[in-house]
């Protein structure tokens, strides 16, 4: 079984930057694919980010691509997102998940497990 916590969401001002984390227990991800997804208020779940056991990503290209930045530190079992240049329609819940297969895929449903989530809020 695999915990995943996400962490480093909260209160930001439009254009400024946060940095998430997730960190994951119980096994080790070294060899998933992770990825990031978010929630805002009335709207579906929505992909954001994913990242291959080596490092290849890929990002939702038209709303985070060029502001968003995805890593993964297999040492220490970690899974980051850089969010700079924050805008309003940023604001949501975001989630991290594991996908136990190869694959980088943008649905949640090909991922198999998944995080609590931290509010991200970005002001205007």
């Amino acid at each position: 079984q695999v915990q995943l916590v996400e962490s480093g969401g909260g209160l930001v001002q439009a254009g400024g930057s946060l940095r998430l984390s997730c960190a994951a227990s119980g096994r080790t991800l070294s060899r998933y694919v992770m990825g990031w997804f978010r929630q805002a208020p009335g709207r579906e779940r929505e992909f954001v980010a994913a990242i291959s056991s080596i490092g290849v990503s890929i990002y939702d290209t038209d709303s985070v691509k060029g502001r968003f930045t995805i890593s993964r530190d297999n040492a220490k079992n970690t899974l980051n997102l850089q969010m700079n240049s924050l805008k309003p329609e940023d604001t949501a819940v975001y989630y991290c998940a594991a996908r136990v297969t190869s694959g980088l895929r943008r649905s949640g449903n090909e991922y198999d497990y998944w995080g609590q989530g931290t509010q991200v809020t970005v002001s205007s």
